[in-house]
C-alpha cells in the first residue's frame, strides 16, 4: 500500500502528522528528532519531516550503494617467521554529531544517560579483531609475555580465533608493540614494572584532555566514541541500534559472513567464530562488533581518563548470552556496556579487543626505492 506523509506541523524536533493512503484511509501520530526532507511521491513533492534511517529501531536501514568500505592492510612483525597483518576500515564524517540516549541492560548502568560516537577527524578502526596467532607472533617478536585463555574444550585455539583472556593492560602492551616496531611513538606509559602511568600533559592525546593516548601514537585502543561510530554509526551521520547493516537485531550465527547477522546466542563450549566469520559488517563495514567477543574500550568508565587504575569500558557483547542482561541480544545494542578492572581478565573466556589508528604511515620513498632497486637486481641476475 502506497502512503504519502503530510505534515500539519513542521519544527526541528517534531512534527505532528497525518498518512494518507492511496484509498483515502487516514492516520496520525507525532514523529520526533526528525530532519527536513523533500519527498517525490506520485509526482508530487511534498514537503516535510521524517526519522533519519537508523534513527527508528523499527525501520530497516537501506546501505546506499554508492558506499564502499575504504579498507588497507598493514604489515608487522621483525621476520617472515613471525610477520602478522591487519586490515583497517576508514571512519570518515569527521565532526559528527554523537548519539544521545539511556543506557539498558546491565544494572550498573541503567537508567543512565550516555553521548557517545562523535569524533572530530577521519580515523581507522580494525575490521576484526585481533587474533590469537597475532598475539603467539608478536609474543614472538617483541618479547610481551601476553598470555590467552586456553579454549580448547571451548572451540579450540584456531590461529584465526580471537585473542580472549586478555587484560587492558595486556591490549595496551600489544598496541604499544605495533607502534614502536614501525618506529612510531608508544600509545601508553608504563613505567619498568610494569605498572600503566599517565602522560604528561603536553604528551596527551586531545590537547592535553586523554592522558591514557600518547598525542603522537597511530596504533591505539579505540575510545568509547571511536568503538561506538564504528559499529553503530553511518557514512550518512546516523546511529543504528545495532551494529549490523540494516541497524535492526542481527539474526543469530555460530559463524560466516551474512549480512546483519551476529555470533551471539551460543552455547558456552562452541566457542567463538574466526574473527573473518563472526557475521555481517556493520554499516562502516567492520566484523564482529556485535557479538563473537567482548572488546576492552581505552575509555575509563567515567570518561575523565585521569587514574591510572580506572576501570575501563567493554562493549560489543558475546558469543553467548549475558548474565546480566536477561533480554539477550540487547547486549548487542548501543545501550548496553559493561566495566572491568584493567588488570583482570575479564571474564577469563570471552574478553579481547581491536585496535584502532590514525595517520598510518605510507611506504616511505626510500622503501619503494629500495624495493624497486631489488626488482631491477633481480632482473640482472637472471640475464647473467
Amino acid at each position: 500500500m502506497k502512503q504519502l506523509l503530510l505534515f500539519l506541523v513542521l519544527g526541528s524536533l517534531a512534527a505532528d502528522y497525518i498518512i494518507a493512503d492511496e484509498n483515502g484511509s487516514l492516520g496520525g501520530g507525532t514523529i520526533t528528532n526528525g530532519g527536513s526532507v523533500i519527498i517525490l511521491s506520485n509526482n508530487y513533492i511534498l514537503g516535510g519531516i521524517i526519522l533519519p534511517p537508523g534513527n527508528d529501531p523499527s525501520t530497516p536501514r537501506i546501505p546506499p550503494p554508492s558506499y564502499v568500505p575504504q579498507t588497507y592492510v598493514q604489515t608487522f612483525g621483525s621476520s617472515s617467521n613471525n610477520q602478522f597483518q591487519m586490515e583497517f576500515v576508514t571512519i570518515g564524517n569527521p565532526g559528527n554529531s554523537p548519539d544521545t540516549g539511556t543506557y539498558t541492560g546491565n544494572f550498573n548502568h541503567v537508567g543512565k544517560s550516555y553521548s557517545a560516537g562523535g569524533v572530530g577527524y577521519t580515523y581507522a578502526l580494525g575490521k576484526y579483531e585481533i587474533s590469537r596467532e597475532m598475539i603467539d607472533k608478536a609474543n614472538a617478536s617483541g618479547g610481551l609475555g601476553i598470555s590467552m585463555y586456553d579454549m580448547s574444550s571451548l572451540g579450540g585455539n584456531g590461529a584465526n580465533k580471537p585473542a580472549t583472556g586478555i587484560t587492558w593492560n595486556e591490549a595496551a602492551r600489544f598496541v604499544n608493540y605495533l607502534n614502536t616496531s614501525q618506529g612510531q611513538q608508544a600509545a601508553y606509559k608504563f613505567d619498568q614494572n610494569g605498572n600503566f602511568q599517565l602522560w604528561d600533559a603536553i604528551e596527551s592525546a586531545g590537547g592535553g584532555a586523554n592522558p591514557f593516548r600518547h598525542k603522537n601514537a597511530v596504533y591505539f585502543l579505540p575510545s568509547v566514541d571511536e568503538w561506538f561510530k564504528g559499529a553503530y554509526g553511518t557514512p550518512e551521520g546516523t546511529f543504528l541500534s545495532y551494529p549490523t547493516e540494516n541497524g535492526l537485531a542481527p539474526t543469530a550465527t555460530a559463524g560466516g559472513t551474512l549480512a546483519n547477522t551476529a555470533v551471539y546466542s551460543q552455547t558456552t563450549i562452541a566457542g567463538p567464530a574466526n574473527i573473518t566469520e563472526a557475521g555481517g559488517l556493520s554499516a562502516w563495514g567492520t566484523m564482529g562488533q556485535g557479538g563473537n567477543i567482548y572488546e576492552w574500550l581505552e575509555t575509563a568508565l567515567d570518561g575523565g581518563n585521569d587514574s591510572p587504575g580506572e576501570w575501563r569500558e567493554i562493549r560489543g557483547g558475546a558469543w553467548t548470552f549475558e548474565q546480566q542482561a536477561s533480554t539477550g541480544v540487547d547486549v548487542l545494542s548501543k545501550t548496553f556496556r559493561t566495566d572491568s578492572n584493567p588488570d583482570f581478565e575479564y571474564n577469563f573466556l570471552n574478553t579481547g579487543f581491536r585496535v584502532a589508528a590514525v595517520g598510518i604511515p605510507e611506504p616511505s620513498t626510500l622503501s619503494l626505492l629500495a624495493a624497486s632497486l631489488g626488482v631491477v637486481l633481480r632482473k640482472r641476475r637472471r640475464r647473467i
